[in-house]
C-alpha cells in the first residue's frame, strides 16, 4: 500500500479546487464535495480500490446512500466494502451531523465524515481521530489511516481464501476417492445414490450422469456449512428438497467410509473467515450474491472444466434478472403468494436460484414451484431444463 505524503499532487489539486470554489463564493455541499470525491477517487485507485458515489446500502429496514463507498477491487465482486465517506455542508455542525448519522445506524466500521474544514474518522464503530483538512499533513494522515484499515473479519478472509485455493483440490480428490470406494463396496450408499440419481433425472436433467451427481455430493460436503451459516438457517438441509436428498446419500456414505467432521476439520479456519466476512452484510440479496461469488471462486480453484460442463458456475446475473422478470407475472397469477419469505435454494438448483430471484423481487414463495414436479415447472418456466 503506497503512503500518501503531504506534498502529494492529489492533495495539492484538492486544496487548489477549494480555493477556486471559494473565489466564486461557493459554499454548498453539492459543489464542495466534488473536490474531496476526486481526491478520494484518485487515492483509491492507488490502493487498488474503487470509489462508487451514492451506492445504496440497506441498514435495518431502510436504504441509505452514502456519498461514497470504497470497494477493494479484489473483493468488490463479493460486495465487501473497505469503507464509506459522508460529506456535509461547510457551515454544518459536523459533530451534530455525525450524532444524527450514528443514531440512524449509519455504518461506522471505516467511515470519513467531513465538511471541507474538518474530518472525523470512525473505525471499528468508534471515533478514531479528527483532522484539519486545511493541514496537508493531517489530510495525508487521514487518507493513509482510512486505506490501511481492514476489519478483522475481512483481513482473515484475505488470508483464508489463498489458503483454501491450495487445499481444495486435494480435499476434493480425497472425497472423490471415497465415493469411488463406496460405489464398489457400500450397499446402503449404492441404494441411496441410485435413488438420488433418479430424483436428479426427474427434477434437474434427465441426462445427468453419475459422475455429475458425484460432483454434486462433493460440492455439498464442502459448501453445505457455508450455506447454512451465512443465512443463519440451521434447518436448511431438512427444508431444501435437493439438500435433504443429498444428505440421505451422504449419511449412507459416512456411516461406512469416514468421519465427516474430522475430514473437513482442516477447512474450519476458512469456513469461519467466510462466515465472519458474510456477517458484515445485512441484506439477504447481498448475502446471496456473496455466496454465489464464493461458490464460483471455489470451483475455479477445484475444477474449471467440470464447473463449465456440469453447470456448476452460476448463470450470469443479467440473464437471471431477465428470467426473474419474465416469471414474476406467472408466479403471481399461478400462486398468489406475494408476502412470504423467499426459499433458500441449494447451489445445484439452477432453476431454484432463478426462482429465488423472482421471489426476492416480489416477496413471492418459489418453494411452491419446487414441489410441483418437473411438468409443472416446465409449464411455468418454459422449456428450460437442467442447471
Amino acid at each position: 500500500m503506497p503512503t500518501i505524503k503531504p506534498n502529494h499532487k492529489a492533495i495539492q489539486v484538492y486544496h487548489q479546487s477549494l480555493k477556486d470554489y471559494r473565489s466564486f463564493g461557493v459554499r454548498a455541499e453539492g459543489a464542495l464535495e466534488t473536490a474531496f470525491q476526486r481526491l478520494l477517487e484518485h487515492i483509491a485507485k492507488l490502493n487498488h480500490c474503487q470509489l462508487i458515489p451514492k451506492h445504496k446500502l440497506k441498514v435495518g429496514s431502510h436504504l441509505i446512500y452514502p456519498d461514497g463507498t470504497v470497494f477493494e477491487k479484489e473483493l468488490g465482486d463479493l460486495g465487501l466494502r473497505l469503507g464509506y465517506w459522508e460529506a456535509k455542508d461547510i457551515d454544518d455542525d459536523l459533530d451534530k451531523a455525525i450524532a444524527s448519522k450514528v443514531a440512524s445506524k449509519y455504518p461506522l466500521n471505516n467511515t470519513i465524515f467531513e465538511n471541507t474544514r474538518k474530518a472525523v474518522l470512525y473505525q471499528g464503530g468508534k471515533p478514531r481521530d479528527q483532522f484539519d483538512l486545511a493541514d496537508k499533513k493531517q489530510l495525508a494522515d487521514l487518507l493513509n489511516e482510512f486505506f490501511a484499515y481492514h476489519e478483522p473479519e475481512i483481513a482473515n478472509f484475505h488470508d483464508a481464501v489463498e489458503e483454501f485455493k491450495d487445499r481444495v483440490p486435494d480435499l476434493a480428490k480425497g472425497l472423490v476417492s471415497k465415493l469411488n470406494e463406496a460405489h464398489q463396496h457400500n450397499k446402503p450408499f449404492q441404494a441411496a445414490f441410485d435413488s438420488f440419481l433418479t430424483v436428479c433425472q426427474q427434477t434437474l436433467n434427465p441426462n445427468i450422469s453419475r459422475a455429475a451427481v458425484d460432483e454434486m455430493l462433493v460440492q455439498h460436503l464442502l459448501t453445505e456449512r457455508l450455506i447454512r451459516k451465512i443465512f443463519d438457517n440451521p434447518e436448511f438441509m431438512h427444508r431444501n428438497v435437493i439438500a435433504a436428498e443429498i444428505e440421505k446419500v451422504i449419511d449412507a456414505l459416512v456411516s461406512h467410509s469416514f468421519n465427516r467432521d474430522q475430514f473437513l476439520k482442516s477447512l474450519d479456519r476458512f469456513y469461519r473467515a467466510i462466515e465472519d466476512a458474510a456477517h458484515t452484510l445485512e441484506d439477504f440479496a447481498e448475502k446471496q450474491h456473496f455466496l454465489n461469488t464464493v461458490y464460483e471462486r471455489f470451483f475455479q480453484g477445484y475444477s474449471v472444466k467440470v464447473a463449465d460442463t456440469h453447470g456448476i458456475v452460476y448463470t450470469p446475473q443479467e440473464i437471471v434478472d431477465f428470467m426473474c422478470a419474465s416469471v414474476e407475472e406467472v408466479l403471481a397469477k399461478e400462486f398468489n403468494q406475494l408476502h412470504r419469505q423467499p426459499h433458500q435454494p441449494h447451489p445445484e438448483e439452477g432453476f431454484a436460484a432463478r426462482l429465488q430471484g423472482a421471489a426476492l423481487r416480489q416477496r413471492g414463495d418459489a418453494a411452491a414451484v419446487l414441489h410441483r414436479g418437473p411438468q409443472h415447472r416446465a409449464r411455468v418456466l418454459g422449456t428450460h431444463r437442467g442447471v
